[in-house]
C-alpha cells in the first residue's frame, strides 16, 4: 500500500511538473486557443472511454449549468489564459505563479464564507506579493507586473474560484466525474476555436503536436486517476501535499526538456514566493479548498 501511495504521489507531481515545459512546447505549433481545446479534447476523448468502462452516471440536468461554469472556469480560462502567458514566461516561473493560488483560495474564503484567516495567511500573501514582484524581474519586464505574468495569475484565480465553489458538487458526485463533467464542459465550450485546427496538426511540427496530445492524456488524465487513488484511500489533505514539489520538478523538467535555465531573479522570487504559499498553506484554511480538487 505505501509503495502504490508513493508511486502515485511520484506520478502526480512528475505529471504535473512536465505540463508547463508542455505548455511552452506545444505553443511553438499551435495558438494558445488552439493548444486548449486539443488538451481538452484529448482528454474528454479518453474521459469518455473511462466513462463507459466504469459505467459512469451523468450529472443532474438541472447541475449542467454550474458545470459549464466551473469548466469555463478551471478549465477553459485556466488553460487559455496560462498557455497566453507561458508565450513569454518561461514554464519553471509559471508553475511558481500558478502555486500562487492557496492565496487566492484563503481570500475567496474569507470574501464569501467568512473564513478566518489571521497573521500566518496575511504574512504569507504579502511575503507571495514580494515573490510575485521579484519573479517580474525574471521575465523581462522590469520591477512590473508584465502581460505574461499578469495572465498566469489570472490563470491561478480562475483555478482558485474553481475550487472554492466546486466543493458540494464534489461531495455529490466525486472527485474523477465531477472533473470529467467540467473537462467535456470546456471543451464544448473551446469548440469555437475548432475551425482550422486540422490544417494547423497538418502543419505544426511533429513535436509540438506530441506535447498537445501528452498534455490532453497525461497531465490532465492519467494524474487525476492518481489523485482519485491517494483520495479515496488516505483523504484529500493527503492528495494536496502533491501541489508543493510541483514547480520544482517543473524547474527540473525546462531545464532538460527545453534548456531554460532560471536567472538569479526567477531563484529569488520563486524561493520568496513558495515560502509566502507555505505560510497561507500552514494556516490550514486554504488547505481545504485545494485539498478538494487537487494544479496542470
Amino acid at each position: 500500500m505505501k509503495f502504490k501511495m508513493a508511486a502515485a504521489h511520484l506520478l502526480i507531481i512528475l505529471l504535473w511538473g512536465s505540463a508547463f515545459a508542455g505548455i511552452r512546447h506545444g505553443l511553438e505549433g499551435y495558438s494558445p486557443e488552439q493548444l486548449s481545446f486539443l488538451r481538452l479534447l484529448i482528454g474528454s476523448l479518453a474521459l469518455i472511454f473511462y466513462a463507459i468502462y466504469t459505467k459512469m452516471k451523468l450529472p443532474e440536468v438541472k447541475d449542467w449549468p454550474v458545470i459549464f461554469l466551473f469548466g469555463f472556469l478551471g478549465f477553459a480560462v485556466y488553460q487559455t489564459a496560462l498557455n497566453f502567458g507561458e508565450q513569454t514566461v518561461s514554464a519553471g516561473a509559471a508553475s511558481l505563479l500558478v502555486s500562487t493560488s492557496p492565496v487566492f483560495i484563503g481570500l475567496l474564503g474569507r470574501v464569501f464564507f467568512k473564513e478566518r484567516t489571521g497573521l500566518w495567511y496575511w504574512s504569507g500573501a504579502a511575503i507571495s506579493m514580494v515573490g510575485i514582484f521579484f519573479l517580474s524581474f525574471g521575465t523581462g519586464g522590469g520591477f512590473e507586473l508584465g502581460s505574461g505574468v499578469f495572465l498566469i495569475l489570472i490563470a491561478s484565480l480562475s483555478e482558485s474560484l474553481y475550487f472554492v465553489f466546486q466543493k458540494n458538487y464534489l461531495s455529490k458526485y466525486g472527485a474523477l466525474p465531477f472533473t470529467a463533467y467540467t473537462i467535456w464542459a470546456a471543451t464544448f465550450l473551446m469548440s469555437f476555436f475548432a475551425p482550422g485546427l486540422g490544417t494547423q496538426l497538418m502543419e505544426a511540427p511533429a513535436g509540438a503536436t506530441i506535447s498537445a496530445f501528452y498534455l490532453g492524456l497525461f497531465p490532465t488524465v492519467i494524474a487525476y486517476l492518481a489523485l482519485a487513488y491517494i483520495t479515496a484511500k488516505s483523504g484529500a489533505s493527503e492528495a494536496a501535499s502533491s501541489l508543493y514539489l510541483t514547480p520544482a520538478v517543473s524547474f527540473l523538467i525546462a531545464w532538460v526538456w527545453l534548456g531554460e535555465v532560471p536567472d538569479v531573479w526567477t531563484v529569488i522570487g520563486g524561493l520568496i514566493t513558495l515560502i509566502g504559499v507555505s505560510l497561507t498553506f500552514f494556516k490550514g484554511k486554504s488547505k481545504e479548498f485545494v485539498a478538494d480538487k487537487e494544479s496542470a
